[in-house]
């Protein structure tokens, strides 16, 4: 296996670019990085470039597994710790990374289905917030989550990071525009609901969901955006504190699991 003893090698230097969302646009490339990350990008149908790992990484059992499995799907080469640190976002790395190909999925791509739930991301801009999203999504049965034009890439190494793989198997459309929103609701009858802190919201345990529905959260400052708000149903959180509202991902999760509550009546004590 070859070892990398140069920062100036072009695959240190392009991995090291890709933690900056111009260049990952521009190679149409992204990282996912640590152990766990690798062995769902492994065992997932996403494309890999190649893969970095440090020899201390490679030398431990479950690196050595997991480096063979990679290496049956792209290169995979070895760096030497300070050469690899310069390509890796975290800074106590567990010295394995990958370099993949994004997808591109639009809203047509989406799998025709009986009664789906997707969930519409509008303009959320933390990376965090949204990769905690993707997760709580996938892991509430979500068909699909579709981010709206401004909300924050997806391929963001904190995006990745805290979806914790969802990314590998929860199909995403991104870059989506309202018009493109509501008319791909209207050709497959989905209803439109909104989180919105308004009079004539219902409460999220008071509303039906479901059916297929597509389910709106909102930016973390401003909420949902009007023109998606005044042609969805409203649902709030009830809440009895202090606070005035909650975290985009908090809300999400509280929100998604109602949905699986009546959605999988199976679930329920008898």
């Amino acid at each position: 296996m070859e070892i990398i003893r140069s920062k100036d090698n072009k695959k240190i230097k392009e991995a090291a670019a890709l933690q900056k969302g111009h260049e990952r646009e521009k190679a149409g490339l992204f990282l996912a990085e640590g152990v766990r990350l690798a062995e769902m990008a492994a065992s997932s149908d996403w494309r890999i470039r190649y893969t970095l790992a440090t020899p201390e990484a490679s030398a431990e059992e479950r690196g050595k597994t997991l480096l063979g499995n990679l290496a049956e799907k792209a290169p995979v080469y070895l760096a030497e710790k300070s050469v690899y640190d310069k390509a890796a976002g975290t800074v106590s790395s567990q010295g394995i990374l990958c370099v993949l190909e994004q997808k591109e999925m639009g809203l047509d791509d989406f799998e025709e289905k009986e009664q789906p739930l997707y969930l519409v991301l509008d303009q959320i801009q933390d990376p965090g917030n949204l990769g905690t999203i993707l997760r709580t999504a996938d892991a509430a049965g979500v068909e699909g989550v579709i981010l709206m034009r401004g909300t924050a890439d997806l391929y963001n190494p904190k995006v990745v990071r805290s979806a914790m793989g969802s990314l590998f198997h929860l199909p995403v459309a991104f870059g989506v525009t309202p018009e493109s929103l509501l008319d791909f609701l209207k050709k497959r009858h989905i209803r439109l609901l909104a989180t919105a802190l308004d009079e004539n919201a219902a409460p999220h345990f008071g509303t039906d969901f479901r059916g297929s529905v597509a389910l709106v959260i909102g930016n973390e400052g401003n909420g949902v955006s009007p023109f998606l708000l005044e042609r969805a149903e409203k649902v709030y959180i009830p809440m009895f504190g202090a606070a005035e509202s909650l975290n985009a991902a908090v809300s999400a999760g509280i929100v998604l699991y109602e949905t699986v509550r009546q959605r999988h009546p199976e679930i329920l004590p008898r």
